[in-house]
């Protein structure tokens, strides 16, 4: 049976469909590819280079997009005075050029049309036509429903143009799902503690730490480029790691202690360290006594949460839990509690994220060097446009009520306000979705298809023909983040600083910036006077002119450093310092969470384990991939094709699984994975846990590299535990059980 909005194939209509002309860098291989680094400078003679930022993921790293006298792109090396990578680009941000070369990439607008079977299919359209399309469409919604009712869901710079638009059109409803997905749950709960997030780049001093502990964070294999370089030079000093994980990541091979722990039970881990640091008082008491709140609240919650009551938990022994806790006051204040970033697991995962701030003010790491130092960043002056029209409602809306304490729009909540059955009083009637593949992000993807069918309108704006475009009205193909300008980066750190990304090339077959579409469907729905600028490159050089620059100057240095205004990296001993919270001081009890009804300090919540036969799924990252965005990208494909499961031995024995053997996983509501998976028989993951690496399994034929290679984690994740206090949702209580036959599942793609 067919719905309004049945998912429908591009096929080669919208995509390069043929090999595309090939450019040096098509003719080198990944090995050699990635033997450039900052000692290496290509020469200038036969080059130009272009100053760029990275957008293969969040970190942002600035570098320089080099391109032959003939207009083809050959390399991307980094900034050596940027200090998010310092000259040094991972394999993701080298392989970059990937994404320009992709001979699957969209190349034209495309519409939806519905033939006289009832059954759908795209045409190609010109850029007017589509445009027109969109911008009648939002009209319509908007005179229907109020403009609050078009959403904008976005990951990656794009997002910023199309926020632009929506706002000018009288919605504030604009999401990324990495807050409800990842980063959420730590920054509430920093902010309850220090009145601060943590942001990112992390404010972590790691380069002088003498301890650092990571917990899930798999520093190495997940690419914070900066921070890894860090790590590296800090072990090399003589740092130690402390890994907590039930998997032996590449993290815990470099650390002098693995804490193999049972999944779901951190937070007791957590509570038992802050037990034997206050107990043993082991804290720093000068720091607690003149920055903190609610000691005597902490030490008397944690009185019987000793070491021997975790042991029961965790799996973790008592001594190893005081060997660890002594490790790190013996380190402190240079030591550091690693705040995570991917850190929605169980659904009490701001409370974790509370414990983890608390243990790092017990021992006096914020603000201290070799903890967290005090970021600053430069405020970029706003390109003077009109003022906005105040919505009648906002994002907080769609919560319905719930998760008071989000501090930024929660995508799941936005998935549940367009679903007419649910009963909202503020519904979304149209999506703009920029740069994130909604069926591979979003958990519960049976409501994600719910909500997609109920809207008057999709547009998908993306560079590939992800999944999510078979369910839009209007695709639009967007040239890549070498092909274009953006926002200028302008991002915390020691010292503010910011980045230029300019075009190295021109956008290849019919595919524009973002910030183009944007202006030109601004014009269509009669908001041009929001976009006064002909090439978004006039904003930038204003902004920059403001600030003592120009677009000229960046042009050629690509990154510029500014000093601090303060000119306090750390906290000076004794120095009188008001934090942003209820009582000014770092909350061991928070006021905030007390005054709304939630417990003012963490407590250890049992979970639910795998019933017999089934496995707890753990899914991570892999260095030379970013999500699903990296899949088809034939540099990172040449480095890692799929995605493995990880059986431990024991598991294996049981099921008579071999290395390499293809598997389907079944979950606990009954979801069988699309594709198999090659099973890696290790030790290196606990026997009630498997693991796999996320973004793998597309069902679209059209990505030619990453059709049916490996499995989806996301559409086996149906058990979503949310955060009652900022909507975050908590992904890793799914299980999985083998199924070593070929089930027969049919796949429509």
């Amino acid at each position: 049976m067919k719905t309004r909005r049945d998912f429908i194939k591009i096929s080669a209509l919208g995509t390069a469909g043929v090999a595309v002309g090939a450019s040096a860098l098509s003719k080198v291989r990944a090995s050699s590819l990635f033997s450039f680094d900052k000692k290496q400078p290509l020469d200038d003679s036969e080059f130009e280079r272009t100053p760029t930022y990275c957008e293969v993921c969040f970190w942002k790293c600035a570098g320089w997009t080099y391109t032959t006298k003939e207009g083809d792109v050959t390399k991307i090396l980094g900034n050596e005075i940027d200090p998010h990578c310092n000259g040094r680009l991972c394999p993701r941000g080298t392989g970059g050029v990937g994404m320009y070369t992709d001979k699957d990439r969209l190349r034209t607008p495309l519409i939806r049309v519905r033939k006289e079977d009832g059954k759908s299919v795209f045409k190609e359209a010109s850029w007017d036509e589509a445009l027109e399309l969109i911008a009648s469409k939002m009209k319509e919604i908007g005179e229907k429903h109020g403009p609050e009712s078009m959403a904008l869901f976005n990951h990656g710079s794009s997002g910023k143009h199309f926020g632009h638009l929506l706002k000018a059109f009288g919605s504030s409803n604009i999401v990324a799902p990495s807050y409800a997905q990842c980063r959420g749950p730590r920054e509430v709960g920093f902010v309850a503690t220090y009145g601060a997030g943590v942001g990112s780049p992390e404010p972590t001093d790691i380069r002088d730490t003498k301890c650092m502990v990571l917990i899930g964070s798999h520093l190495g294999e997940n690419m914070h480029n900066g921070q890894v370089q860090e790590m590296s030079d800090a072990i090399d000093k003589g740092a130690s790691i402390i890994t907590v994980d039930p998997r032996y990541s590449t993290a815990a091979s470099k650390s002098k202690f693995w804490l193999p722990i049972k999944p779901a039970t951190d937070m007791a881990l957590l509570l038992a360290w802050i037990h034997v640091i206050i107990y043993e008082e082991l804290y720093d008491k000068k720091y607690v006594e003149q920055y903190g709140y609610g000691f005597e609240q902490l030490k008397k919650h944690v009185k019987n949460m000793t070491p021997e009551w975790a042991y029961g938990i965790t799996t973790i022994k008592p001594d190893v839990i005081r060997k660890t806790a002594r490790e790190m006051c013996n380190a402190a204040p240079a030591v550091i509690i690693h705040p995570g970033r991917h850190v929605t697991w169980y659904g009490d995962d701001t409370q974790r994220a509370r414990a983890v701030a608390i243990l790092n003010g017990l021992l006096g790491a914020w603000g201290r060097r070799g903890g967290f130092y005090l970021k600053e960043s430069l405020s970029l002056p706003k390109y003077p446009t009109p003022k906005y029209p105040k919505p009648k409602w906002d994002w907080k809306a769609t919560n319905n009520g719930k998760y008071p304490l989000a501090g930024l729009s929660v995508s799941n909540a936005f998935i549940d306000a367009s679903i007419p059955a649910n009963g909202h009083e503020h519904q979304l009637k149209g999506w703009i979705v920029s740069g994130t593949n909604l069926p591979l992000t979003m958990p519960n993807t049976p409501a994600l298809i719910q909500a997609i069918e109920a809207l008057e309108l999709l547009v998908v704006v993306d560079t590939m023909p992800m999944e999510i475009t078979g369910y839009a009205d209007v695709v639009l193909p967007e040239c890549t983040y070498l092909e274009r300008f953006d926002d200028i980066r302008s991002a915390p750190h020691r010292e503010p600083n910011i980045a230029l990304r300019a075009p190295a090339v021109k956008p290849k077959y019919d595919s524009k910036p973002a910030w183009w579409m944007a202006k030109e469907l601004a014009n269509k729905l009669d908001l041009g006077h929001y976009f006064p600028w002909d090439n978004f490159s006039e904003v930038l050089d204003y902004q920059l002119q403001e600030i003592g620059s120009s677009l000229e100057e960046m042009m050629v240095l690509g990154v510029k450093k500014f000093e601090r205004a303060d000119g306090g990296l750390y906290l000076r001993d004794g120095e009188e310092y008001e934090f942003n919270t209820n009582t000014g001081k770092i909350e061991f009890y928070s006021t905030e969470l007390a005054a709304l009804g939630f417990d003012p300090m963490p407590k250890y919540t049992e979970h639910p384990q795998p019933p017999y036969g089934y496995y707890r799924l753990i899914y991570g990252r892999a260095p030379m991939h970013t999500f699903s965005r990296t899949a088809n990208n034939q540099n990172m494909v040449d480095l890692m094709e799929e995605n493995k499961l990880w059986v431990n031995p024991k598991v294996a024995n049981i099921w008579g699984l071999e290395n390499e053997q293809e598997v389907w996983l079944e979950n606990q509501d009954g979801v069988i994975s699309s594709f198999p998976i090659k099973v890696r028989v290790t030790e290196r993951i606990r026997w009630d846990s498997i693991y796999m690496v996320h973004g793998f399994g597309h069902s679209n034929k059209l990505l030619k590299n990453a059709f049916g290679k490996g499995a989806s984690d996301s559409e086996l994740i149906t058990n979503v535990m949310m955060d009652p206090i900022m909507g975050g949702t908590g992904l890793r209580g799914n299980f999985v059980t083998f199924i070593t036959e070929d089930p027969g599942k049919e796949i429509e793609s």
